[in-house]
């Protein structure tokens, strides 16, 4: 009897013992033809998420070699289409159906396809071309939904934080700043389509570009540091913050709840801190900081605290990015470097790392019960 009660709860005590409410993947590029190493083989990019023990990966502007890799496993995937196609697809669906011809049709549903950002920052690339936006997001939907009978994957845009933000601080004064020369609400026409097709709102948050634009703000509020004077109250609800992360999601909720649609479900697109930089003045663009970020980052979200405004958090989180390049100013933002070896030491998976302490306490416990009989 003894020994059928020690192997049940030596079994028990090996499972997870986290309860995750936000997905947490990685994102990958191609890198720039300017960039020094060669772009990996798409076998690598497989093996790099077995490596980071991910299990979620966006693809910018994606390979149709990198996504055949993915047949048959258990990695969801989130395309990104690019930016210069936008406008075309805007104008033409037939050109929506030929992408997803490509990248699409051959592998679903044996490649988990989630979610697909029509532009990435597109706001920021191509702000006189706004009004192609919602059109190309809809010109996709349709095609997607009615030429392909494909019902399952989410359609949105992602937008980069500091520009679409007005007024981030406090956190609920925070409203979407419209594109210049709007005469309608963009967001509002963007959140109603989302709303009606059971979509997320995508947008890249990098506490690391906050920071440097705002002095104020403390370099321990943006590093997950928890120190006793490291917080900022919104006056306004009476809310603490104890990092920078929270109080960004929760402007763009509140932003959100301005045009009538709180419920949303928001996704992190991309973040990150970059552990190097080509500019001498960024000395916070370092390795320790970087780690010091990530780490934060993980076990906040393994948490399952949410956000003051989000109790259940944000749906996906995904880090940029996988390996290091020079393709955002100059900086370096890789998990991995560029042959693939771990630069941190995190477990990004964000499971607990007091299971196998469990599992022995565990194992203590039966025995001297075992010795009591």
């Amino acid at each position: 009897m003894c020994i059928i009660f020690l192997f049940l709860t030596l079994s028990l005590s090996l499972l997870p013992t986290t309860t995750t409410t936000t997905s947490t993947g990685v994102t990958y590029s191609t890198p720039p033809p300017s960039s020094p190493s060669p772009p990996p083989l798409p076998d690598c990019i497989s093996t790099a998420m077995t490596t980071l023990n991910l299990h979620s990966l966006r693809l910018d502007d994606p390979d149709p070699s990198i996504i055949r890799t993915f047949l048959y496993t258990n990695t969801t995937l989130f395309l990104t289409l690019p930016n210069y196609m936008v406008s075309q697809i805007a104008t033409n669906r037939t050109v929506a159906l030929a992408w997803l011809y490509s990248h699409v049709v051959p592998f679903y549903p044996r490649v988990n396809i989630t979610t697909i950002s029509v532009g990435n920052a597109f706001l920021d690339s191509y702000p006189e071309h706004f009004s192609d936006l919602l059109p190309a997001i809809t010109n996709l939907h349709l095609s997607l939904r009615n030429d392909l009978g494909i019902r399952h994957i989410q359609i949105s845009t992602t937008f980069s934080f500091v520009s679409a933000i007005s007024s981030p601080f406090p956190p609920s004064s925070a409203v979407f700043q419209e594109p210049p020369g709007a005469t309608n609400s963009f967001f509002g026409s963007l959140l109603q389509f989302l709303q009606e097709t059971n979509s997320s709102f995508l947008i890249n948050i990098y506490p690391y570009n906050l920071y440097r634009l705002r002095p104020e703000i403390p370099l321990g509020l943006a590093l997950f540091q928890d120190h006793a004077f490291n917080f900022r109250d919104d006056l306004l609800t009476g809310v603490r913050y104890r990092n920078l992360f929270d109080m960004m999601v929760d402007a763009v909720v509140s932003a959100m709840a301005v045009e009538g649609y709180e419920t949303i479900p928001v996704v992190v697109a991309e973040t990150g801190w970059p552990s190097g930089s080509a500019n001498g003045n960024e000395v916070d663009a370092n390795p320790g900081y970087a780690e010091i970020y990530l780490e934060g980052l993980v076990k906040h979200l393994a948490s399952g605290t949410g956000t003051p405004l989000l109790k259940d958090g944000v749906r996906e989180v995904y880090v940029y990015e996988m390996f290091d390049k020079e393709a955002k100013e100059g900086r370096d933002w890789g998990l991995l470097y560029p042959n693939g070896t771990m630069k941190y030491d995190i477990d990004f998976s964000g499971t607990s790392s007091f299971k196998g302490v469990s599992a022995i306490l565990s194992l203590l416990l039966v025995m001297w019960l075992c010795l009591l009989e």
